[in-house]
């Protein structure tokens, strides 16, 4: 089957609802941080345009895959999306994508700004056809500062940004998180960032030039709470959140397995003292108030980590329910979809893909009550998938579009 040649399924047919309904975006995104927001913007509605090479890149040729270009992670990182295969080097594609441009709303490139200029994709390239473009450009710092255009993967941008060193706090050696946490915070900062910039686009009637650095979308993020006495000039002590940077803030073991346990309030703690039979806990002078347990968390959480063996995790889970003290077990992540509250709410969901067969889709978390449900609008393209689809809404001629394809 050629890369163009695809039969759409229903969900490929439907234009769907949704917040940016005839908006379009131009995605000139590789991996997961832009993939993963302009997927969001996809999932809100708007008419995403992947522009991809002829070869699968990095996200699509994971595998398991089923068919070339088509891994579990693109699945769900390119819904929403129609794609097109264009040589952005060749005359032809470059015409291509500066037709895609004059009739979008937004593109969004996590391709180094160096190398989109001599692509002849800069932002002075786009805005001399489109000067109402809202161009949006992911790199991994910020342009104006001394790392500004290198190279940042999520491993480096963990690193920079002060979160593997957190691990420090705790008595142990600088960690990484397992999961790629600087770009699926960059990606978010993203698509409020392009949104913003359609509002201006639609209120004032301007373009605008977007940057979104990953370093400093995590450090920022790592701040929220951590700056706290840093935040005064000068500088008041402590330095971070006390109650977080504690070793016993964990789950804890039970009788038969783990929970989260966190009494929060001070009536909380006085139910889990009585609990645990320890009712003298509740006028210790360290724990009467919330200032003072975030002051002695080391002590506090000692104690509930040394009296959580005492029952099992239903009998926790029943008890803390009675009184509105906040708890969970520890879920399995490759278990989650199982757990009675994302299985109701339809987290990971069975669908059909027209040519990869039965796949779990994972929900968008949001819902807006003016739009139904309906996450899945375009299955993710295969790529160059909807080429000829395009370049037809675009007035190009069936020889011109067929130069597309002698250019690979």
């Amino acid at each position: 089957m050629s890369e163009e040649a695809a039969t759409p399924s229903p969900a490929d047919a439907a234009t769907g609802p949704g917040p940016l309904a005839g908006v379009r975006i131009i995605d000139l995104t590789t991996v997961v941080m832009g993939p993963m927001a302009t997927r969001v913007l996809g999932d809100l509605g708007a008419d995403v345009i992947r522009v991809e090479t002829h070869e699968p890149e990095l996200m699509r040729n994971f595998v398991p895959q089923r068919s070339v270009g088509m891994s579990g992670i693109a699945l769900n990182l390119h819904r929403n999306k129609r794609s097109i295969a264009l040589d952005l080097k060749s005359d032809v594609g470059h015409r291509a994508l500066m037709d895609l441009v004059k009739t979008s709303d937004a593109l969004v490139s996590n391709i180094r700004p160096a190398a989109l200029a001599r692509l002849g994709v800069s932002p002075d390239d786009v805005h001399a056809i489109n000067p109402t473009l809202v161009y949006c450009s992911a790199v991994g710092f910020g342009s104006d500062g001394p790392y500004g255009g290198q190279a940042a993967y999520d491993d480096v941008i963990q690193s920079v940004s002060g979160l593997a060193d957190m691990f420090s706090w705790t008595g142990d050696a600088p960690q990484l998180i397992p999961s790629i946490m600087a770009d699926k915070v960059a990606a978010l900062h993203i698509v409020y960032a392009v949104m913003g910039g359609l509002y201006r686009k639609a209120t004032q009637g301007v373009g605008d030039v977007i940057e979104v650095p990953m370093a400093e979308a995590l450090a920022s993020f790592n701040l929220v709470e951590h700056l706290n006495g840093h935040t005064f000039e000068p500088k008041e002590e402590p330095f971070s959140y006390l109650r977080i940077r504690n070793a016993n803030r964990k789950p804890r073991r039970s009788a038969d397995g783990w929970i989260c346990l966190l009494p929060y309030s001070t009536q909380n703690y006085a139910d889990f003292f009585a609990k645990i039979g320890r009712p003298e806990f509740a006028d210790d002078p360290r724990f009467a108030d919330a200032n003072g347990r975030v002051a002695n968390a080391f002590d506090l959480y000692g104690i509930i980590d040394e009296h959580a063996p005492m029952f099992t995790t239903a009998e926790w889970l029943e008890f803390c329910e009675a009184h509105s003290i906040p708890a969970a077990p520890v879920v399995p992540l490759d278990e989650v979809g199982q757990d009675p509250h994302f299985a109701a709410v339809g987290l990971l969901e069975l669908d059909d893909h027209p040519t990869e067969g039965a796949y779990r889709v994972i929900k968008d978390p949001v819902n807006y009550a003016a739009d139904p449900d309906q996450t899945i609008k375009r299955h993710a393209p295969r790529i160059g998938q909807d080429t000829v689809e395009l370049m037809t809404e675009l007035g190009w001629s069936s020889e011109e579009i067929a130069q597309l394809s002698r250019e690979r």
